[in-house]
């Protein structure tokens, strides 16, 4: 059983707490604080999708859009240009999914401005999306190769090339999850430490700078890496087709 919350000394602290426990099957779960960041994560998505919507659809278009409206065209377009670069004419079957996955990441990523834990800091969240990943290239794989393509792949260049061929596979999920769970922590180690080790007076200003590395710069490559591998994984998985 773990001992929340988690310190390595009396000064840092983790913000890795229990908030309540129940009991499941005689099993005793932990509500942490990853669950509650998350919620508040997807919340604001909610939010935020609802107010665009509301936005879009009250647009005139004899008038200029407002701020918001030009912040939503913008992120759309800037979505909508990595997606079709990437996938071509598959685009419009996966933008939704790409969308959504980078919103949520995105705003997880630097969910530590807001004085939360970064849900991505916590391996429990970045691996059942690289599961999810990894059944969409899965079912795209053996949906446009068939069962042919997909044992003529594992056989390439030889049939002793199955077993690295499986493994390399597997890993997908494994290798996304881990990427993005370990830029993420370490960004949250390195504040956590600074905060609780080092003097007052170093603290003034610095962390400002601090968090526009930690969380808002790395935040945004860790986002755009996880994407653009989720869209070049699925455009391998269908093939020429």
């Amino acid at each position: 059983m773990f001992n929340y919350p988690v310190l390595l000394s009396g000064d840092v602290d983790f913000m890795i707490k229990g908030i309540f426990s129940y009991n499941c099957f005689g099993n005793e779960v932990w509500i942490t604080t990853t669950h509650v960041c998350t919620l508040i994560v997807m919340l604001l998505l909610i939010v935020f999708a609802l107010f665009a919507n509301r936005a879009v659809k009250k647009a005139n278009t004899d008038e200029a859009p407002g701020t918001f409206l030009n912040i939503v065209e913008l992120l759309i377009d800037f979505l909508d240009g990595i997606v079709n670069s990437v996938m071509g004419k598959n685009a419009a079957k996966f933008a939704n999914y790409i969308f959504t996955l980078f919103l949520f990441i995105f705003l997880s990523n630097i969910s530590g401005l807001m004085g939360l834990r970064p849900p991505t800091a916590d391996y429990g969240v970045t691996f059942p999306m690289g599961v999810i990943t990894f059944g969409l290239i899965t079912f795209n794989k053996f949906k446009h190769q068939k069962v042919s393509g997909v044992i003529k792949g594992l056989c390439d260049p030889w049939v002793f090339w199955i077993p690295i061929n499986l493994i390399g596979d597997f890993a997908v999920p494994i290798s996304l999850s881990l990427r993005l769970f370990a830029n993420v922590l370490s960004g949250t180690v390195m504040m956590a430490l600074y905060y609780g080790l080092l003097p007052i007076f170093v603290k003034i200003g610095i962390p400002s700078f601090l968090h526009i590395y930690f969380d808002l710069f790395s935040g945004a490559i860790q986002t755009y890496v996880f994407c653009m591998l989720t869209m070049t994984y699925v455009s391998d998985a269908i093939g020429a087709e």
